[in-house]
């Protein structure tokens, strides 16, 4: 996702920085001016204190970052109505950046300008007369799903003759899928385990939407300007309001938003009791 962007210039993979001898230096020689802690890492705040970067920006909430960053913005993420992506855009606010957002403002920022072309193999597998949608029922335990009953049902009520689908997810998530869905269907087609992450991502790019819960190829769906349909839950922090797709075709659903075994922090499936005549009708107007 960081190599679609027309904004990065480069990207550093901590998982490999952090086991090089020489971390300290590779950090120092990049004369970054800035180091914004959005994800905090105890570990890499020390390293950019020790490599004098002028400006390291975290949160006061973490207690090492009182000692590894000069600058420091004070919010709350669980008590906030915001949207996590707004939440993060509050710590460049040392930056002199000091606007709240809206979400709609932040889907021009994306710059996801350097999509793959996907490969003739993948691209003759859809349909350009049919709306082609991806359905991805599995979320690797991330987010509350919707149920592998529903995505059957809301396959079987789509017509056949004006949509392609698409089964999206890993072979892991393939084998727990299993024969739950109508995967002998004409119209529908497995992409289970088929793909490479780059490949998905063009694929996704391709066609006209995607239905999940709240995972990365929803978000993912959103931010190339695809129909992002997100399926949640209102449950305080996993609620949509939180963690919404933002993209300029996207949209979030819950069952009830009012829902009160939700707003007491119980244990609730409600987002299972989404219809899929509803997802059907939504998807059917785009």
């Amino acid at each position: 996702m960081v190599e679609l962007s027309e904004h990065i210039d480069r990207f550093i993979n901590w998982d490999e920085l952090k086991n090089q001898n020489n971390a300290l230096k590779i950090l120092k020689a990049l004369e970054a001016d800035v180091m914004l802690h959005v994800f905090p890492n105890k570990e890499l705040a020390k390293l950019a204190h020790k490599a004098k970067i002028p400006f390291r920006i975290g949160t006061k909430g973490r207690l090492f970052h009182i000692f590894t960053c000069n600058k420091k913005v004070s919010f709350s993420r669980r008590k906030s109505n915001l949207h996590e992506a707004q939440l993060n855009i509050k710590l460049l606010k040392p930056l002199g950046i000091d606007k709240c957002f809206s979400l709609e403002e932040l889907t021009e920022f994306y710059g996801l300008t350097k999509v793959k072309p996907l490969p003739e193999r993948l691209q003759s597998l859809i349909d350009e007369d049919k709306k082609s949608i991806i359905l991805h029922p599995k979320s690797k335990g991330s987010a509350k799903e919707w149920g592998l009953n529903n995505f059957k049902e809301l396959i079987t009520i789509l017509p056949e003759k004006e949509f392609q689908i698409f089964i999206s997810g890993t072979a892991e998530e393939g084998g727990l899928i299993g024969n739950s869905l109508p995967l002998d269907k004409y119209n529908v087609l497995s992409l289970l385990g088929k793909l490479s992450l780059d490949e998905f991502i063009s694929f996704i790019a391709q066609t006209d939407g995607l239905v999940a819960a709240s995972t990365g190829p929803l978000h993912i769906s959103s931010a190339l300007g695809k129909s992002a349909l997100g399926l949640f839950s209102p449950k305080r922090p996993i609620h949509p309001g939180r963690w919404r797709p933002v993209g300029k075709r996207a949209k979030a659903i819950v069952f009830d938003e009012n829902c009160k075994r939700c707003a007491e922090q119980k244990d609730c499936n409600c987002i299972q009791e989404i219809a899929p005549k509803k997802v059907a009708k939504i998807l059917q107007l785009k």
